[in-house]
């Protein structure tokens, strides 16, 4: 389902997409503007929502531009509905690395929102004069949603960003394949939870996020397990054809010259 995508254009050699489920948001939103305040309510809604996911492509891009800087090729950043994903072919197993990798999305989103709160008015300042926000009240906004985002993303629930900060974490003291399954877990448990809390608040939204996170997490720990069994598997295959040849696999070959 993530196939069904639009591409819209390429940047630094990653294709940007979007989801068609999010041109059902775009529908849905202009429509509630324009239910408010007619026309320029839905300009309004469909400038604020473009506003908002170009912060979520500038996160996006914050552990795009990282990882390739550690030599992780990435292909494309797909935007749904409830958020952005970047597909990376492989992130590197060494803690440090992840860390920073990880920490570059949300660092994006604190800078944003700090350099709007230097450069904007204090909120006491802001009055409002109608239906439709001034400029100075959406980019307030968007502060808090940038403030909201990176914070959100620091959740422990693995694959989003805490999780995975969490598992280079456990990676430290860990085997890869085992800090993968207890990061997964914890991401799991606060999942259950966020889905019992969005219930209780009335936001389905926040449920198919959470759900969302849920079954992406599982599915990227069963992926780490592949990747170990196939690893093993090619180990031992190799192993045994040093071994049938009476050479150790381990030892450095001598030098031909």
């Amino acid at each position: 389902m993530l196939g069904w995508s639009i591409n819209l254009f390429r940047v630094g050699g990653i294709q940007l997409a979007v989801h068609f489920s999010f041109l059902l948001l775009l529908a849905v939103n202009a429509f509630d503007g324009y239910a408010d305040a007619g026309w320029p309510g839905l300009w309004w809604s469909t400038a604020v929502l473009a506003a908002f996911f170009g912060c979520v492509v500038l996160h996006e891009f914050g552990h795009c531009l990282t990882a390739i800087r550690f030599g992780v090729r990435v292909p494309r950043i797909l935007l749904l509905p409830i958020g952005g994903m970047a597909e990376f072919d492989g992130l590197p197993r060494e803690p440090r690395r992840e860390v920073l990798i990880t920490v570059a999305g949300p660092a994006v989103n604190f800078v944003i929102a700090g350099l709007l709160w230097l450069l904007l008015p204090a909120p006491a300042a802001v009055e409002s004069t109608g239906a439709i926000p001034t400029l100075t009240e959406s980019l307030h906004l968007l502060m808090r949603w940038n403030l909201a985002m990176g914070l959100f993303n620091l959740l422990p629930a693995f694959p989003m960003d805490g999780g995975r900060l969490l598992r280079a974490s456990l990676a430290t003291r860990l085997p890869y394949l085992r800090a993968t399954f207890w990061a997964a877990t914890c991401g799991k448990v606060i999942c259950v939870l966020g889905v019992a809390t969005a219930l209780w608040l009335g936001e389905p939204l926040l449920i198919v996020l959470f759900v969302f996170i849920f079954i992406v997490g599982e599915m990227e720990y069963r992926a780490a397990q592949r990747r170990e069994r196939d690893d093993a598997h090619w180990r031992a295959v190799i192993a045994r054809q040093f071994a049938a040849a009476g050479t150790d696999p381990d030892r450095t070959p001598p030098d031909g010259s």
